[in-house]
């Protein structure tokens, strides 16, 4: 499957200035024309609700907010400009705690430092074009928080929740990036 990246504007917010420039570098490789920078999450939100980007790369560790602040406050539906923008958390902590963690405050993917291009470009690619549907109970709105999810499923891990749910489909991005080749 091909992505034209051309079309796609991109969000890197990390206060280090050497990791904004790798991945900037990666995605400007893959043919990303837009990338906007921030050097801290209080920054990278005011730029996200500002220009509205396409897709959020999200260091954790950062001054003002953190990564798994500026992801609730973006998981915000009824403030957010998108509350369904697509967050990839990077970071170099890699234990799965952080991971869960990062997964319910509403990240769509993760991916640990040092990034290869082969891992940014198959997040990007998951969320583009294999978006998961966001659920919304009282306690949570983001990407449904499950992989693989099958509605015929009854063991011990289904939803329960306690109460209501929505699940709510997106448009996948690739209809926006499909390459005309």
């Amino acid at each position: 499957m091909r992505v034209d990246f051309t079309k796609l504007r991109f969000l890197v917010v990390d206060d280090n200035p050497f990791m904004r420039k790798v991945v900037k570098a990666l995605l400007h490789g893959f043919g990303t024309r837009e990338v906007l920078e921030a050097e801290d999450g209080a920054t990278g939100l005011e730029v996200f609700m500002t220009y509205s980007p396409d897709i959020i790369l999200l260091d954790w560790e950062m001054p003002i907010l953190d990564g798994l602040e500026v992801t609730r406050l973006i998981r915000q539906p009824t403030t957010s400009v998108n509350p369904f923008a697509p967050i990839i958390m990077v970071s170099g902590h890699a234990e799965k705690r952080r991971v869960i963690m990062a997964r319910d405050a509403g990240v769509n993917e993760f991916l640990v430092k040092p990034i290869s291009s082969k891992g940014l470009y198959d997040r990007i690619l998951g969320v583009v074009a294999f978006p998961r549907p966001f659920i919304r109970t009282k306690s949570y709105f983001g990407p449904d928080r499950r992989r693989g999810a099958s509605n015929n499923y009854s063991g011990t891990d289904r939803r329960k929740g306690g109460g209501e749910f929505e699940t709510i489909r997106t448009r996948p991005l690739i209809e926006k990036t499909r390459s005309k080749t």
